[in-house]
Formats: C-alpha cells, structure tokens, sequence
C-alpha cells in the first residue's frame, strides 16, 4: 500500500529538520513570495538541497533557471557558486520577478544573480544569436508546455559535462499514460522523447515524493 501525502510530508520535515534545519533568507523568502500571493509551487527544502549539492558537485561556475518564481530556488544554486560564480534566471511574471530580485537581495546574493524578465523562449533565442557563453547547470522549472523548447535550446547553452535538470515531468504519474489529454503532461512525454532520442544526453527521471505531492526529476547530462 502506497504511502499518504500526509506521511511524504512528515518525512519532508523530517529531513528537512535533520539534515537542513532553519534559514532565515530561505524561509523569509517563502514568506515573502506567499505574502505576495505567489503560487506556492516552489521546490521543497530537500528538493532545494538536491539541487545545491549537484551544483557544488560539479564545481558549478555558471548556472541558468528557467522559470524563477519568488527565487527560493534561485538562493539554493547561488549559493552552491564560487564568489566570481554567476547565475542567470528567467521569470515570465514581472511581479514574481520584483519578489524574486527583494528576496535573492535579501539573501546577500544580488551581486552574482541576474533576473530577466519576458517569455524564456525568446530570452533563450536572444541569448544564443549573442553567443552566450555555455553553462555547467541547467535547471528548468517554468511552464511544462515549454519544456520541448527550453530542451532544445538548453542544448544551444551547453558544453560537454552540462547537467539539465527538469522538474515536475512525473505529473503524478501520468507522464506513462499515453491517452492523457492534459497538455503538461503530453508537453513532458515529449521531453522525455528527446531525452531518449538525443544522443548528445544520457538521463534519467527520479520519481519524487514528499510536500510538493508526487512528481519527479528529468537529470541529463550532455556526454558529446
């Protein structure tokens, strides 16, 4: 019998107390973002560190977000970057953005965190005709239905050992399910599509559980 969302969360706080414990900048960013009336869709605590560690891992030095929110997840990867380390996220909703750009400033980061605002396709466009130079990690949490586009053109910003993570391609499980009519979902099997099809990747998907409810990871790493 398959754990409640009740038991995924306790043991989010567990872990979460054990192995996290409190932040006063992640927390008020939380805040901060709720008081706003942002979507509480930000990733976990567990989830946050996940991302940090892999970041660290890689000895990350230039990082990109598709998709900002209020910035919690933005805090987590800067952090994980050298002092002259930079990331560079990308947030459709000029609001979320201003709540975004208060709480990464809150959280001391300002100076090596750049938020741009607009749909992230054409800020992806724009940065590829200027010949951005590749990032090491790639995480994209925006809109499932643009996550085909973000793949394609994350490509176009890696380099050789770029690690693409992707969030919420399970969709509680109906990224299996073939006849889903639900655009995310379809949006997200396609992704998963390319993963396969794309021999520059090698990936995978970890199914998730916790706060957030059940979803998962999409982690490919560029081999070629």
């Amino acid at each position: 019998m398959p754990p409640t969302t009740p038991i995924w969360s306790a043991v989010d706080r567990y872990i979460t107390d054990l192995l996290i414990g409190p932040d006063t900048a992640l927390d008020a960013a939380l805040a901060a973002s709720d008081a706003a009336g942002l979507p509480a869709i930000a990733v976990s605590p567990p989830q946050g560190k996940l991302l940090h560690l892999l970041a660290r891992a890689m000895s990350a030095r230039r990082i990109l977000e598709i998709g900002t929110l209020g910035g919690y997840s933005t805090i987590w990867l800067a952090r994980a970057l050298p002092a002259d380390g930079r990331l560079l996220t990308l947030e459709f909703e000029p609001k979320h953005a201003e709540v975004a750009r208060a709480n990464i400033a809150n959280a001391g980061l300002g100076a090596m965190v750049e938020v741009r605002v607009g749909a992230a396709s054409d800020s992806l466009d724009r940065m590829i005709a200027g010949g951005e130079a590749p990032f090491d990690l790639i995480f994209i949490d925006a809109d499932k239905v643009g996550y085909p586009a973000y793949l394609e053109r994350s490509l176009q910003l890696s380099r050789l050992g770029t690690m693409i993570i992707a969030d919420n391609v399970v969709r509680d499980g109906r990224v299996a399910d073939a006849t889903c009519d639900d655009a995310a979902v379809q949006a997200v099997r396609v992704y998963h599509d390319m993963l396969a099809a794309e021999p520059r990747l090698s990936a995978t998907t970890v199914q998730t559980v916790g706060s957030k409810g059940y979803d998962g990871l999409a982690i490919a790493l560029v081999t070629a």
